[in-house]
């Protein structure tokens, strides 16, 4: 479904975009280097959508991932998402990363495992690679065997995955140090 409106909004890490439909988040971009990037981006995705003032839904939605981006435990999994366009793998992808709770991770594999398909962790990573609802789905939460940060797509890359994290306060493995890994 095209997109209604789209705004730009700030959080603990940058400026931020969402783009919705009448009912739902057609997508969120974490931030680029400057506004005019996550805006930029944000148009590659969805065309030139109009930016307008967002309906409630939408600023509650706001609220949620800018508190979630300062240090609150929200697993945001009740916000409404538009998967129209989206690939029927990627989305079971993404139901599995959403079900992770804040402060915690798994592995590529892992998630491949829970979907049925231990095999298919380089498939989870392409699927997470393409996420268009980060910080929504999770993706950030899932990491690379043996704790290593593993690829992030959006601006900053692994750093800003990191650093998400260290938001969360994530541990891997039920233990402190995440940020000590390989």
């Amino acid at each position: 479904m095209t997109p209604l409106g789209c705004c730009l909004f700030d959080t603990a890490i940058g400026a931020c975009g969402m783009a919705w439909t009448r009912d739902a988040i057609a997508g969120v971009q974490l931030p680029e280097a400057t506004r005019e990037g996550t805006r930029r981006r944000l148009c590659r995705a969805f065309g030139e959508v109009p930016q307008g003032e967002p309906p409630a839904f939408v600023q509650q939605a706001i609220s949620r991932i800018q508190a979630l981006l300062q240090g609150t435990r929200d697993d945001l999994v009740d916000l409404p998402l538009d998967f129209s366009g989206v690939p029927e793998f990627h989305r079971r992808v993404y139901e599995v990363a959403r079900a992770i709770p804040p402060g915690e991770v798994l592995t590529y594999g892992e998630v491949a495992r829970r979907l049925g398909e231990p095999g298919a962790a380089r498939a989870v990573g392409q699927a997470l690679g393409r996420n268009p609802f980060a910080p929504v789905v999770p993706c950030h939460r899932v990491l690379a065997a043996g704790g290593r940060s593993g690829g992030f797509s959006a601006e900053g890359g692994a750093d800003t995955k990191l650093k998400m994290l260290e938001i969360e306060a994530a541990r891997f493995g039920g233990t402190p140090g995440l940020f000590d890994a390989p």
